[in-house]
């Protein structure tokens, strides 16, 4: 069986990557299932080249597909704050609590027509033979008023996908993973694997 070995630590992530991958019949492990604990630092100035820098470096690590993603959140009433800095976002070990709560005191008061928003995903692989391939993907979307939901992680909370009036974190896992920047970026690679016959 072929394995594809995801560089994260999120179980939340890992939990979304296993859904959507599992049709392929290889095993899908963590970074820390393969044994391998790096601390990886992200210092790309795109969500392109994060992903880059941590699929290359577990790769040093393992024969097997490696897999990276990075991803984060735009709001464009900020600037596109908090983006590549999303899981930093004041502070490494803040919660998400705070940073949901910081985003939205910080568009008190904003129309909803300007609280546009996205999340965006990379996802990097590096092949056996160290050949690299790359998608980016994104979920459109808006800030809402208030944190909603429990089914999500990290800002989806707050992050409303267009034609929902919820948020993401009250979606069912299906809906999310059809909607979500990983799983149109994990997709695309899925079949970007497929037609070099990798998988």
């Amino acid at each position: 069986m072929k394995k594809i070995v995801f560089a994260t630590k999120n179980a939340g992530k890992m939990k979304e990557i296993k859904e959507i991958l599992a049709d392929t019949g290889c095993e899908i492990i963590s970074m820390k299932e393969a044994g391998i604990s790096l601390d990886v630092e992200e210092n790309g100035v795109t969500f392109e080249e994060n992903a880059r820098i941590k699929a290359r470096e577990v790769a040093k690590y393992t024969n097997a597909i490696v897999l990276a993603d990075d991803s984060g959140l735009e709001v464009d009433y900020l600037g596109k704050e908090p983006g590549i800095y999303s899981a930093r976002y004041l502070g490494e070990d803040t919660s998400y609590e705070i940073k949901n709560k910081a985003i939205l005191d910080r568009l008190n008061g904003v129309d909803k027509t300007d609280r546009t928003a996205r999340f965006v995903c990379a996802i990097v692989a590096v092949l056996p033979t160290k050949e690299e391939l790359t998608t980016l993907e994104t979920m459109e979307g808006y800030i809402g008023l208030a944190p909603e939901g429990e089914n999500g992680f990290g800002y989806d909370p707050i992050f409303c996908a267009d034609g929902y009036e919820c948020s993401t974190a009250l979606l069912s896992m299906e809906v999310k993973n059809e909607l979500s920047h990983r799983g149109k970026a994990l997709r695309a690679m899925k079949t970007l694997l497929l037609q070099k016959g990798i998988l």
